[in-house]
Formats: C-alpha cells, structure tokens, sequence
C-alpha cells in the first residue's frame, strides 16, 4: 500500500537502539523506551502561508531525524509501525558521520 501525507505532515519509521548498554549489559523490552530518533519515510508537499503560497518542507525523504517522546500518531502499514506528525514536531535533522555509523 502506498501511502502520502498531506501538507506539512511526514511519516516517521523509528530506528531500534541497540538492546546492550556499553558494558555489555542487556535491556529487557519491558525497560526499553521508545527511540527518539527515527528515518522519514514520506512527506507531504509543505504547508500554505496566509498568502496561500506552498512552502516546502525542510526534511525530506531518507533524513534522520530526531523527535520528541511523545510526537506524533503511531499508525501500522503494511505490517509496519510507523509514526505521522507535523514537521513542526521534528527537533533536528542527525546529519554527518553519527548517522553513518549508526545506519551501518
């Protein structure tokens, strides 16, 4: 199924954190909270300013992003949990070599 948001909302897939601590201690599930920080999966076209003009989205597709803890609608598509909200719940863009290492 595809799915595209509207205006300036975006689609969010959570990125799991590892479940080992530094010292090699492991998480349990139930202790785990949910990752802040995520991958944009689709965006809308951008919200309309008072003059009616679109304006385009800072984020886009494939960006990592982080967001607050309790931003946006879980949803499930396809067998997938995913998250919409508004681009104005979105904190900040990871770029550079700490989301290279961490996508790798």
């Amino acid at each position: 199924m595809k799915f595209r948001p509207l205006h300036d909302r975006v689609v969010v897939k959570r990125v799991e954190e590892e479940g080992k601590t530094k010292g090699g201690i492991i998480i349990p599930d139930t202790a785990k909270e949910k990752p802040m920080e995520g991958e944009i999966v689709a965006v809308g076209p951008g919200a309309r300013d008072e003059k009616g003009t679109l304006v385009p989205l800072d984020v886009k597709k494939g960006d990592r992003i982080l967001f607050g803890k309790w931003s946006g609608t879980e949803i499930k598509l396809d067998g997938e949990d995913l998250l919409i909200m508004k681009e104005s719940d979105i904190m900040g863009i990871i770029e550079g070599s700490a989301a290279m290492k961490k996508a790798a």
